[in-house]
This record gives structure tokens, sequence and C-alpha cells, in this order.
């Protein structure tokens, strides 16, 4: 029998140990998945409504259990996973009310008489998903999944599976039938065999470059899609002419919220050397202001990292910098799972923390004196997320937005996902979309109807 047990990454106190699931149970569940799947998709988009506004409402009722074991599980300031579940009731709300219009038949005239597009579910579909956003992760790829008559089977991360079965529990608690969705509690090692199973009929995965290359190549192999969110290094492009105070606010927050454990956290400051000086003495008046501290108290802005490895790692990134040239202007050091908020300039594009991503609460500055320049920094990177541009010249930030190599141009605003928007990334950043119309029409059945008297 193999047991996981989960670990308060602030106090290193055990939490609570969970019994896997064995191979046997694993085939059992997802069969029984498969079967809930022929009753699920004839369900009315009325009936789907309901079930999900009923979810919307069991996160809003319980958000502060719920977030409790999010910041015990993997260390997330109390009032960040508060705002995480509340994000995911929005989520709930938003499909609820707008999937019968997007998964509509689409007429297209042709010589026949009638001729549309039927956009009909798949069947199981399986999440692998990660620890920095336990809840908001699963919820966007859930909900639009059940709300197109799919069904669901998470895979969630080892150190947040209080987490996982919390989220079985809203939708049980919302009334949804048994087995639309069901989490295993399985490792890494499970997954392939999971794949492999002729009742899973795709695959999202939301993690690091290595697991979705992994993932992809077991899916390909037996030719089901998936959605793939990997990694990303997002620049924060400054110009000159910005809203300082408001830029420099913006730029810690996207930095540093969620301990700096973000795949669209700003990573990169990229910064007008005409007003570098000056940006650079605020910036780190703010980022000294930050309250560091037990993640249980609501005051909190950054607490530990979901792991003491983890923020090993990011002082690797910062000490092999600073040894190329970078300078050290605040933190950069570790206690535990501790890494203080940390400000690296004068960083060039050979060091690790420009040219890898950074998980962790380190932010990196680099100066251009072109947009040209600009643009060719933000774009040597091996992802393609998103970017952040501030500017009060918001028509020529506007034009430079097809530019970037990303899936997301955000002006005078941190990167972030959104309900009513697609989300997702290029190159290494992973491929396919989620939210908005696009995300709950990537599991889908484009079926062809042609029909002539």
């Amino acid at each position: 029998m193999t047991v996981t047990t989960s670990i308060n990454p602030y106090t290193s106190a055990k939490l609570k140990s969970y019994k896997n699931h064995t191979e046997e149970e694993v085939s059992q569940l997802i069969n029984m998945a498969n079967k809930r799947f022929y009753s699920w998709r004839e369900t009315s988009f009325s009936k789907r409504k309901k079930l999900m506004l009923s979810a919307a409402k069991a996160l809003e009722d319980n958000k502060m259990e719920y977030a409790k074991t999010i910041t015990l599980e993997m260390g997330k300031p109390i009032s960040q996973a508060i705002a995480e579940v509340e994000k995911c009731a929005w989520v709930c709300q938003y499909y609820a009310e707008n999937s019968e219009k997007q998964l509509q038949h689409e007429i297209i005239k042709t010589a026949a008489h009638k001729s549309y597009v039927s956009y009909e579910p798949l069947g199981v579909i399986l999440a692998i998903m990660p620890w920095n956003y336990p809840f908001w992760q699963v919820f966007r790829f859930a909900v639009p999944a059940l709300m197109a008559g799919n069904i669901a089977v998470l895979k969630h991360a080892s150190n947040v599976f209080g987490s996982a079965l919390n989220i079985e529990k809203v939708f049980k608690d919302a009334g949804f039938p048994e087995n639309c969705f069901t989490t295993l509690l399985v490792g890494s090692n499970a997954i392939e065999g999971i794949i492999e199973n002729k009742n899973i009929k795709a695959v999202t995965l939301t993690g690091s470059g290595p697991a979705g290359a992994a993932v992809a190549s077991i899916a390909g192999k037996n030719f089901k899609k998936t959605v793939l969110e990997l990694g990303g290094s997002n620049a924060l492009v400054v110009m000159k002419d910005c809203d300082m105070d408001k830029t420099i606010n913006t730029c810690v927050q996207a930095r540093f919220q969620n301990t700096g454990q973000s795949c669209i956290a700003g990573k990169r400051v990229l910064v007008d050397a005409a007003i570098a000086e000056e940006f650079i003495k605020k910036l780190l008046i703010k980022v000294r202001e930050l309250k560091a501290g037990d993640p249980m108290n609501e005051e909190t802005y950054v607490g530990v990292l979901a792991r003491e490895d983890l923020a090993e790692e990011i002082e690797k990134q910062v000490s092999a910098s600073i040894k190329a040239g970078a300078k050290l202007e605040i933190g950069g050091k570790r206690q535990g799972a501790y890494f203080e908020p940390t400000v690296l300039t004068n960083v060039t594009e050979k060091m690790p923390v420009f040219n890898e991503e950074t998980f962790g609460p380190a932010l990196s500055v680099t100066t251009f004196t072109t947009i040209e320049e600009a643009v060719a920094l933000s774009n040597n990177s091996k992802f393609g997320l998103g970017v952040s541009l501030f500017t009060t010249n918001i028509e020529a930030a506007e034009k430079l937005a097809f530019q970037f190599d990303e899936g997301a141009v955000f002006i005078n605003e941190l990167v972030k996902s959104d309900p009513r928007l697609p989300f997702g990334g290029i190159k290494q950043s992973g491929y396919g979309r989620e939210l908005s119309e696009h995300g709950i029409r990537e599991f889908i059945n484009r079926k062809t109807i042609y029909i002539n008297k």
C-alpha cells in the first residue's frame, strides 16, 4: 500500500496521510466515469447550469475552509487563497451563463438543404494539475469540460491531495451525479497507464516543460488530444512615458503574488535606461514594504515556497546570476522553504534569472535604449506565455502587440487569466487554449452534419 503524506511547508509539520489508489481502483474509477458520460452528455444545458451555479455557491459558502487547506498544504498566503476560491466561483458562474451559446450549432450555408457543425463532448478527460494554484488550475479545466458534457478525472499534485478531495466535494455537494468529477490519488508513476486507458479520451496538463513533453508523447502514441499549459518567463516592458507609480505597483504584484510561484508571473523587468535609476529606487521601496511571514496571517503577502527544494532552486539561480555579474539590490537569502523577496539589477541575457524560468520571489531588471531592443529582449526566451507593456501611448503600444511572440499582450496590466478571454501560450509555454469559448471547444468533437431532402 502506497501512502502520501502532506507537509506544511511553513512549519514542516505533517498534515495528513492519504492512501493512494491502486491500479485496479484507478481502472474501476475510470470505468465508472466512462459509464456516467453516456447519461451526463444527454443532460440539458439548463440542468448543467443549475448544478454549476450550485457549485459556485458551495465554493462561496466554504471558501474559508478550502482556503485554509490550500494555505496549509502549499503555503499560499491565506488572503490570496481566499481570492483563488472566489475566482473559481466566478468561472462556474461564467460558464453556467454562457456555455449553451458557445456550443450552439454553427449553421453553414452549402448546397445542402441544411448543414451545420455540431459541438459534441468527447468523453472522459484527464487533467494533470500542479500545486501552485490548487483550486483555480483545476476549475478552469473542469467547469467548461463538464458544461460541454464531458466527464472530469483529476490527477493532482501529491502535496495538495486535501485540496483535490475538497474539489471533488464541491461537485458532490452541488448535486452533480456520481462520477462526473473524480479525484485519483496516485503518483506521477501512474500517469502513463492512465493516459493509455481506452476510456480516457483526451488529456490536459498544467506543469513543467519536461512533464508536458512526456504526457504529449504518451498521448500522441495513443492518438489522444492534449492541451498543455507549461512554463513562462513573462517580461514587464517599462517605457519611459509610463505612469511610474502605477507601473511599479503592478510589477510588484505581477512578480510577488503567490510568492512568485506562477507561470504567468512577470519575471523580467525590461526598463528604459532613461528612467531606470528612478524606477529601481522606487521599486525597491515597494518590495521592502511587502509583509512576509506566517501564510495564515491575513496581512502576509509573501509566504514560503511550497517545498524546500523549490526555495533551493531559486537560490541557485540567483547565486549563479550574481556570480555572472548581476547586482543584488535586496533579498537573496533562504531559510528552509522561505526565500526573501529579491531584486537583481544589471541582469544580462546570459544569466539564469533571465534565460530560465524563476519560480519564486526573485525579480530581474534589465535596461534597454530603444523599443526594438525591448521587443528583442522580451522575445529572447524559449517561453511565450505573455508580456506586459507599460506606457501612456496606448495607440503605439497596440501597434507593437503583434511583434511580441506571446500568447497574450497586456498593456498597463499584469498578465492574468480571465474566464472571458482565451488563456495559453506558444513556444515552450505549450499549446491549446483554456477559458472563454475557445477553451470550452478544446475537448469537443466538431461534427459536420449535412442534410439533403
